[in-house]
This record gives C-alpha cells, structure tokens and sequence, in this order.
C-alpha cells in the first residue's frame, strides 16, 4: 500500500470527510549516483569559497624588494566545509543585491500544516485548462465510517458534473486544488496559481492574423476524424526507458538484452495539403486493415 502524504478531512459546507491523499503516479524514470573510474561513490559537499587574501610573498635571493616593500600576490584559501547549522538562505534581487534570511524568520512566516481542505466554489472541469494542473493524488476514505458521506460527494458531483475549488498546506507549501470525481473515486489535483502560468500570447504574439485556406481546414480536420481512437495509456510507451535497461541490461552480466530496433529516419518535408491528404489515405488503409 502506497504511503499517505497527507491525512485530514475533506470538507464542503457542513459535511466533513476523513480522507488520506496518495499521489496518483509513480515515477519510474532511470536513475543514477555519481561514481569515479575506480567505481567509487562521488557524494556532493557543501562549501563556501573565501575571497583570495593579499599576502606577502617572500622574495627570492637574488630579488631585491621594490620601494613599495614585497611583492603582493593574491592568495585562494581552499573551499571551507560549511555546517548545516551556519547556513543561511539567500535572495537575490533583480538589481543584484542579496538579501540574507535566517531559518527562524523564515519560520514565523511559513504556513502551518492544514487538517482539512476546504471546498470554497465548484466549476466545470472543461473550464480549468489542462496547463494549470500539477500533480494527481487520489483522495480516499481513512475509515468505513467515512465511506458514505466519501461516495455521496463522489455521486453529488458526478450527477452535477462540477468540480471543487479548495486550498490546503501541503508540508510547508499552500496549494490550490482542484477535487474532481474519477469513475470510483475522488482525486485532488493541486493546481498552478494564475501567476504562475506564462501568457501563451506573449510568447507566440501574431497568431490570430495567420490565415488557412478552407480546404486545408477541412482536411485537417479529416485527418484527426481518421486517427480519434479510445485512450488506452498502455499504448504508449517510454521508449527512452526502455533503451536505458536495455543498455544496462547488456552490460549486466547475468542478463542478456534483445536487439534494439533500428532508428526510423523522419519523414520528408512535404507540402502540407499533400502531406494532410497521404496521412488521410494512409490512416484509412490502416484502420481498415
């Protein structure tokens, strides 16, 4: 059973929900640790880099000292360890300064840990875009007794097709989140804050006065009818994975790999009616294959 990260009660007007929330996804990328050659383990250190030191450098037999006494060189002092206890955080300013906080003033403004997350408004789902989405948990019943009141909200919002808007502390970090009914449960989206989300416009500005002729639209639009299919997760893979345990794999001597596939070359570059009408035919004759 996966680990709760977080436990309280999910609340809308009256009715309060002993729930737990379990992070939907499970991340499976590769990972690796830093080795040298030898196949030793490379850790990371915390040091702070002294500013160079003028200090006197003898001068040789042979050198006489100038007028204005012995040379001056700069000397680096090696990178000191730093313990956890004399670090501070740092912010810097756009115009370059930095501004030094200690633990304990960060601490009195941190918010606190919340036991429930309130539903303040519901929305239609079709109304949030995708982008404002940031990480999936599934919302379930800490108790039997929790149960009825869980699948009456569940059913509620389903019957209504809306979604809750709520807030809550997750560890340090207030969120925003989005309480939507999946087939048989709840889930908690937490969601990006309007600030947070770049202006599409501003980035891609000229957009609205590009021009498609209406027979391009149209076999676009025949094109995606050819490829709409159900969602099925499963069909699409991580072939970037795949390739990596592969690769290792082969280079575990107790295992033994299969060939890898060759590299498919892109496709030509092609006019873009032509292409929309070979996708069309190619599509269908697949299909009906």
């Amino acid at each position: 059973m996966p680990t709760a990260v977080w436990t309280g009660t999910l609340s809308f007007g009256l009715v309060a929900i002993p729930v737990r929330l379990i992070p939907a996804t499970e991340p499976k990328d590769v990972r690796f640790h830093l080795y040298d050659r030898q196949g030793r383990r490379v850790r990371q250190q915390r040091v702070v880099e002294d500013a160079p030191a003028e200090e006197a450098s003898p001068p040789h037999a042979d050198e006489r000292p100038t007028e204005g006494g012995p040379r001056q060189v700069a000397a680096a002092e090696a990178p000191r360890p730093v313990a956890w206890d004399e670090l501070m955080r740092g912010h810097e300013t756009e115009e370059g300064d930095v501004v030094l906080v200690t633990h304990e003033e960060i601490e009195r403004v941190r918010p606190q840990r919340s036991r429930s997350i309130d539903i303040e408004d519901f929305v239609a789902l079709a109304d949030i875009d995708p982008v404002f989405f940031e990480k999936t948990y599934f919302a379930v019943p800490q108790s039997p007794e929790a149960a009825k009141p869980y699948v009456l909200l569940h059913r509620a919002m389903r019957e209504a097709g809306r979604v809750g808007i709520g807030r809550f502390v997750l560890r340090t970090k207030p969120h925003l989140v989005a309480v939507r009914p999946m087939q048989l449960g709840l889930a908690v989206e937490t969601l990006f804050f309007g600030d947070e989300v770049r202006d599409p416009s501003a980035l891609a500005p000229g957009l609205d006065g590009v021009e498609v002729e209406e027979h391009e639209l149209e076999m676009a639009v025949r094109l995606i009818e050819v490829l709409t299919t159900e969602w099925d997760p499963a069909a699409y893979a991580d072939t970037y994975r795949e390739e990596l345990l592969r690769m290792l794999a082969e280079k575990t001597p107790t295992a033994r790999a299969p060939e890898p596939e060759p590299a498919r070359r892109p496709p030509p570059v092609m006019d873009l009616m032509a292409a929309l009408k070979e996708s069309v035919e190619a599509s269908r004759k697949k299909r009906s294959g």
